[in-house]
């Protein structure tokens, strides 16, 4: 099952980092958030990533181009006035990766859409590109398979306003919309699990994922919640970004699941 990043925004709430790289760069542990999440789907034996990369794209591709000689031995042989390159060890993790131009300005649901002819007719792992979560993937695509509907977000309870879920005892999200003041519980984390007849509710480059896509399937009892009580994180700010930071440093990273 592919996994989809996005990874095409521009993190204008980050502005003092994003202004230099597109927020999915932005480290933590001297490491992109983006390497983070990809760890945490590696770890569950999920390899196959697309990323939807828009603004300042060419910094992801250049970071992934880089990434085999960052993480090997390599013996550079210039005698005898030839270049021969040899790989000694190396610690690269077994990912396949395509980066895709989704755009500039594209919304969130039209990158999805833009990405269609690289996930087939087959279902997808889609989330966001600045949150670490220590979720359980492999039980929450288990989730996905048995419920038989056509999305499953991952729903948590934070003190955070994003989208809001009004979630039935079955699991099923009887609406969504989006966030206000004076809302809280539960909200959508990402780390959905989607069919391929997600693509039907996505009109082009201007629909927003969270809006109508979301929305429409809700109403039609098509969405559903797997519910996650441990450790969720979004990177919107700086101050955001320094509790990552912290956490890595003092050996406390909640999503460091692949060392657990």
């Amino acid at each position: 099952m592919k996994v989809v990043i996005l990874a095409g925004g521009k993190g204008t709430r980050i502005t003092e980092e994003s202004q230099f790289r597109p927020k999915p760069m932005i480290e933590i542990g001297g490491k992109p958030i983006l390497w983070h999440i990809m760890k945490e789907y590696s770890h569950y034996g999920f390899n196959d990533f697309v990323i939807c990369a828009g603004y300042k794209q060419h910094m992801i591709k250049q970071w992934f181009a880089d990434y085999f000689l960052r993480c090997s031995d390599v013996t550079f042989d210039y005698s005898e006035g030839k270049n021969v390159m040899q790989i000694h060890d190396t610690a690269i993790e077994p990912w396949k990766i395509t980066v895709c131009d989704t755009g500039y300005d594209t919304m969130t649901g039209g990158r999805v859409k833009r990405i269609q002819k690289y996930i087939g007719n087959e279902p997808f792992m889609l989330t966001y590109g600045d949150g670490v979560c220590d979720v359980d993937i492999q039980k929450l695509v288990e989730f996905h398979k048995n419920h038989g509907k056509i999305a499953t977000l991952t729903a948590v309870v934070i003190d955070q306003q994003k989208g809001v879920l009004d979630i039935a005892e079955n699991n099923s999200v009887r609406s969504f919309r989006e966030k206000s003041l004076s809302d809280g519980a539960m909200i959508n984390a990402g780390y959905m699990v989607l069919q391929p007849e997600i693509f039907d509710y996505i009109e082009g480059d201007d629909t927003i994922f969270e809006k109508d896509p979301l929305t429409k399937l809700a109403e039609e009892g098509q969405l559903m919640s797997y519910t996650h009580r441990g450790f969720w994180q979004c990177m919107d700010n700086a101050r955001e970004k320094d509790i990552l930071e912290k956490m890595w440093e003092t050996g406390t990273a909640l999503w460091k699941s692949w060392e657990n």
